[in-house]
């Protein structure tokens, strides 16, 4: 069946429900997305898009609107938690300069207005019970209605409805690891870098959003006491300043301007093993949820809606182009899930020795080769999607 022809359901209007939404939509197929919310809102606030990310919304003719939404990044900047600066990562050296620093509402705004503009049809108030895969999907809401479509995709997140269908249901692990999530305002005047600072079991992000009027912080800490997987849980913003009591001035002076917070607990999932079945398919978290610790989860489901959108318009049935969705996808989010896994260790080094010598060869290294330092990233940022030798031959752009 050609994309032209196909009836297709998205459960999930995030960042990439949306995405692939509006891909398949231009690409001619009938597209309804199914969201539980009563509006399309984002919880949360600052996102980073790197270059790989960017490149699909680049292509699904949304980039200059992404731009002028959003703060262009120059560099990151690792510092250890008390001595300042460790190492600056010029993101100028990289290939593509198209690294952003957007607020996650503002994105959603524009792929929910892009969407809409392919001839998307958003439904809200839509809370699904039940997926059923077969030659004709059907989707079950809890207000006993029932939809059926010649593809469902589950792009709804960490507690996807479509995923335990298809994988059967697995307990999540718990990292003991804690992150609060908060906005401030810019008081500093910090320019287009993001900051990290690393100290022993715990580490602060923070980056500019809205023109620079806005910081973006996020405070992740080790611990044992177990925390909500909810954005949406509130926290005294007093626990925050509390763990981090012991940060350089320029941390603290920053949590301290805190006067919301979110709180949420980070769990590590497995990448699920099965993507498909019968006229369904899982993108983004609902297929391999990863720890925020390389900041690609935005870009791992933009990655997906272009990649699934572009198997579904080649001349494959229906079922093998899903195969081919997840052959193309799998050992690329795997290594993306392992090195954000990785990173984690690497910030919370809580031995001194350790933590010196690895913030010693950071520092050495960008002093004698700081574009070696950037060129670890090519396999990730270098990434397009959109443009990549082995895609099929429909990867070009289909935006305006």
């Amino acid at each position: 069946m050609a994309l032209t022809d196909m009836k297709i359901v998205v459960i999930g209007a995030g960042i990439g429900g949306l995405a692939v939404a509006r891909a398949c939509a231009l690409r001619g197929a009938d597209v309804t997305v199914l969201e539980q919310a009563e509006a399309i809102k984002e919880v949360g606030a600052g996102l980073q898009i790197s270059p790989n990310g960017f490149a699909v919304l680049r292509a699904l003719g949304l980039g200059d609107a992404v731009t002028d939404a959003s703060v262009r990044a120059e560099a990151v900047a690792l510092h250890d938690y008390r001595r300042g600066q460790v190492v600056r990562l010029d993101l100028t050296q990289l290939a593509s300069r198209d690294y952003f620093f957007t607020h996650r509402a503002d994105l959603i705004d524009l792929l929910a207005a892009g969407a809409r503009a392919a001839g998307v049809k958003i439904r809200l108030l839509q809370k699904v019970d039940a997926i059923t895969p077969g030659t004709t999907p059907r989707v079950d809401l809890a207000n006993g209605a029932s939809v059926t479509a010649d593809l469902v995709i589950g792009a709804d997140g960490l507690n996807s409805r479509l995923r335990p269908v298809l994988n059967g249901r697995s307990a999540p692990f718990f990292t003991r690891q804690v992150a609060w999530r908060g906005v401030v305002p810019n008081r500093a005047g910090r320019g287009p870098e993001a900051h990290v600072h690393m100290g022993p079991h715990r580490h602060v992000v923070s980056y500019p959003l809205r023109g620079g009027d806005m910081l973006n912080i996020v405070a992740v800490q080790e611990r044992a006491a177990w925390a909500s997987e909810s954005w949406s849980q509130k926290d005294d913003p007093v626990a925050v300043q509390a763990a981090f009591g012991d940060f350089c001035p320029e941390v603290r002076d920053m949590l301290g301007a805190i006067e919301t917070v979110n709180l949420w607990g980070l769990f590590r999932h497995p990448v699920a093993p099965i993507w498909h079945r019968e006229g369904t398919a899982l993108l983004g978290d609902a297929a391999h949820p990863t720890l925020p610790f390389l900041a690609q989860g935005a870009s791992m489901a933009l990655e997906d809606a272009w990649v699934l959108a572009d198997a579904l318009s080649t001349d494959l049935p229906r079922d093998q182009a899903l195969q081919s969705y997840q052959a193309r996808r799998e050992a690329r989010v795997r290594r993306v899930v392992a090195a954000a896994n990785g990173n984690a260790r690497k910030y919370h080094l809580s031995l001194p020795p350790l933590r010196w010598a690895a913030h010693a060869a950071l520092h050495l290294g960008g002093a004698l080769a700081p574009v070696r330092m950037m060129r670890q990233f090519d396999w990730l940022y270098g990434h397009d999607v959109t443009d990549c030798a082995g895609q099929a031959s429909s990867s070009t752009q289909i935006g305006t």
